[in-house]
């Protein structure tokens, strides 16, 4: 059996397509229900249809499955999708407590749980301090 980040290993071990759109449903229901993210949310648009979207074709082809976000919305780079915004530690943290607590509702072995939560900190440390450089 492949290792997390080989291959499509982390792809498979979310549950695929359906596993992710279910991780990020709940990463998005744990920002919208818990007032301590407001910040965060407060970022998104109303409607967060896109969002959902958007982030699910990107954790497809960043674990390893089928590259869809290249496919509907062209190629990316995370700090310039966020330029527009300014994300610090805190709302950085808030982030990731929001991911965190998604996960702890997925199905994925613990492992899986550990490892994603701790390749997601690289993106969002990215954002971070493309942010920082910026201000």
């Amino acid at each position: 059996m492949p290792e997390y980040g080989e291959g499509s290993a982390s792809y498979g071990a979310a549950g695929g397509l359906s596993g992710l759109q279910q991780l990020v449903k709940d990463f998005y229901d744990v920002m919208c229900n818990n007032p301590a993210y407001a910040v965060i949310r407060d970022m998104h648009p109303k409607d967060l249809t896109v969002s959902e979207d958007k982030l699910v074709c990107f954790l497809s082809g960043w674990l390893g499955g089928e590259r869809l976000f290249a496919k509907k919305f062209g190629s990316i780079s995370i700090p310039q999708v966020h330029a527009h915004l300014v994300i610090q530690e805190k709302e950085r943290d808030m982030w990731l407590d929001c991911m965190q607590e998604a996960l702890e509702k997925q199905p994925y072995s613990d492992g899986f749980k550990v490892y994603l939560l701790t390749q997601l900190k690289v993106p969002a440390e990215r954002i971070r301090m493309a942010c920082e450089r910026r201000l």
